[in-house]
């Protein structure tokens, strides 16, 4: 599936169970000797929610939050039977989402608040601000750090064609003021309701979308006060909508959701533990 161009494999662990390791995920998205993805996304059965929602990254860690990887995800719910509903809870590893299926085929994920608190984030800071300067290189970048459920670091640019993202995004997302990594958004403001983005991802990479960094940076931007409460995000992959209310209120994505193909996988022995032929 794909949503904005962000790819990915995923799994229906509701039907029958089916554990996945770290070194599994990682074979998946091997674009060389798996089927390639983004992200590997496995559904299971939730407890305190409808569904469980598990994330692997391309390197095989599994991650709190994926925003386009949400929207795919409650398309692949509805599209394979396991269920009929327009709303969805699901439970990550560090929250509760709500998504919708809207009459359009497109889908609205619920993100839930910002945090801004860098113990929360994770983020080695003294106190809370809305900027901080990072040493990089040996240069100060300034920047706003937040987590949309996993960790962001966002960097308002002029131009995003011409943005040291290859440069810099590696050296940010493992920067030691973030203990887990973390995504590097360089974002464009274009107008009030509207921004240009580009995502370096942790552990990915820099990807053509990225549904938690949109809604990132379009947060680190009204908090700024260079953004309105709704606005476009233009990513490489294509568009989404991103609104917020400010302060604890709820950060809402919405954008499309679509299967590219459906198909078989067969691992080697040694790592096949769990995942059928």
């Amino acid at each position: 599936m794909q949503s904005l161009g962000n790819d990915f494999v995923v799994l229906d662990g509701v039907s029958r169970s089916l554990p996945l390791s770290p070194d599994q995920a990682r074979r998946i998205a091997d674009r060389h000797f798996g089927i390639g993805c983004d992200q590997v996304l496995l559904a299971e059965a939730g407890q305190g929610a409808d569904f469980r929602f598990r994330i692997f990254n391309h390197d095989g860690g599994e991650v709190e939050q994926c925003g386009n990887g949400a929207r795919c995800f409650a398309r692949f719910l509805r599209d394979r039977g396991l269920t009929d509903r327009d709303a969805i809870s699901v439970e990550t590893l560090s929250s509760r989402m709500l998504l919708r299926i809207l009459p359009d085929g497109n889908v609205s994920v619920d993100m839930g608040p910002a945090v801004f608190a860098p113990a929360r984030i994770p983020f080695d800071a003294e106190r809370e601000a809305d900027l901080y300067s990072l040493t990089v290189d040996g240069d100060n970048l300034e920047i706003s750090a937040l987590s949309m459920g996993n960790p962001h670091a966002v960097l308002m640019v002029t131009d995003v064609d011409t943005a040291p993202v290859e440069r810099l995004g590696p050296v940010i997302e493992s920067h030691p003021r973030f203990p887990a990594r973390v995504n590097v958004g360089f974002c464009q403001v274009v107008a009030r309701n509207h921004v240009r983005l580009r995502v370096f991802e942790r552990g990915v990479g820099e990807t053509l979308g990225c549904g938690s960094g949109a809604c990132a940076a379009v947060v680190a931007g009204i908090r700024l006060g260079l953004l309105d409460a709704e606005v476009l995000v233009s990513l490489p992959g294509g568009d989404a909508r991103v609104a917020w209310a400010g302060g604890d209120a709820s950060v809402l994505l919405s954008g499309p959701a679509i299967t590219v193909f459906n198909g078989v996988i067969s691992l080697p022995p040694d790592t096949a533990s769990g995942i059928p032929n």
